[in-house]
């Protein structure tokens, strides 16, 4: 289902206007479901904004490919364990391109970075939408893969870093991070390193975890990401995590644009 034709609320509601969104709703047993008419009666000025400014406008900038948006979106609901526009998104990123191991590698990424309980949360919603749409174990990513190459010496230079700064204290934080983080998790192969990295920064900035931001927006510029890019996600972030969290985002991320080689 393309964007352009969808009708659903975004933001704290699910609204549903089609065919594919009915579907979805009753594979999650919501009985609270919304239409349009029905956030008019409560927020007309809501149902406007979601209608023109957000899918009639945010989402078609050019700054940033559509399945993109739907990876920078799906990483914000899963974070902050917003289940009740999953569904929608989760079709939508499909639609948008982004493959079921990407889903499922997000989701296993997630687990690091925002929360077991949030990922779990992900899992009940995910399952559904993928035997709605005959989804199997072999579109999945295996459990044992061939690794990424490992870049040795900024790697080595992390683990020194982190070893040097909290080794003494935390031992056990450090030794996951290194032999768990990153020498598996993220050499997972299903989710190229520039989108695992669009993740991670979507999932810290909707969680207001500005003190990661740094590394990992360099770390994701590193993987690809370009500053447009990185921009035109923050900006799409603003309508679905709230502007407190993308303010506080902008000086960091401007601090990293600075600093980049040019």
């Amino acid at each position: 289902m393309k964007l352009q034709a969808a009708v659903v609320a975004l933001l704290a509601l699910m609204v549903i206007p089609s065919a594919r969104t009915e579907e979805t709703a009753i594979m999650t047993g919501s009985k609270s479901v919304l239409s349009y008419e029905d956030v008019r009666k409560v927020a007309p000025a809501l149902e406007a904004y979601t209608q023109n400014r957000l899918l009639g406008d945010v989402w078609k900038r050019p700054g940033l490919a559509p399945r993109d948006r739907s990876i920078v979106i799906l990483a914000a609901l899963i974070a902050r364990s917003q289940t009740i526009e999953m569904p929608y998104h989760f079709n939508l990123a499909l639609d948008n391109g982004v493959k079921p191991r990407e889903i499922s590698e997000m989701i296993t990424h997630l687990a690091f970075y925002a929360g077991w309980a949030n990922a779990m949360s992900a899992v009940a919603i995910a399952k559904d939408v993928f035997a709605a749409r005959g989804i199997g174990a072999g579109e999945l990513p295996a459990v044992t893969v061939k690794p990424l190459p490992l870049d040795e010496a900024a790697e080595a230079q992390r683990a020194a870093f982190v070893e040097g700064q909290f080794g003494a204290s935390f031992p056990g934080v450090v030794q996951y991070t290194t032999d768990v983080l990153f020498r598996d998790l993220w050499l997972r192969p299903d989710l190229a390193p520039r989108d695992r990295s669009l993740v991670t920064i979507s999932a810290l900035i909707a969680n207001g975890q500005m003190a990661q931001l740094t590394p990992h927006l360099n770390r994701a510029m590193d993987n690809g990401l370009t500053q447009t890019e990185a921009s035109e996600a923050i900006t799409q972030l603003a309508f679905y995590v709230g502007w407190p969290h993308v303010f506080s985002a902008m000086p960091v991320a401007k601090d990293v644009f600075a600093k980049r080689p040019r």
